[in-house]
């Protein structure tokens, strides 16, 4: 379990840094439709952020009470 958690962090950290990317791109890009999509994957990047930490916080539970 201890694995699959951190592969799912790792995974959340990728998909945060990948948005972050793409939506940094579109915004320089410098068009409205541009800006409105640089919006959207930033509003998705705020949301993988969450699902990051709590897959952070659930990890660190895992660790704290299963340690072996």
């Amino acid at each position: 379990m201890s694995n699959l958690i951190n592969i799912l962090i790792l995974v959340a950290i990728l998909a945060v840094t990948v948005t972050l990317g793409f939506g940094l791109w579109s915004l320089h890009k410098g068009s409205d439709a541009d800006r409105s999509r640089s919006n959207k994957l930033m509003r998705l990047r705020v949301g993988l952020q969450a699902v990051a930490i709590v897959l952070l916080c659930v990890g660190m539970w895992w660790k704290s009470t299963h340690a072996g």
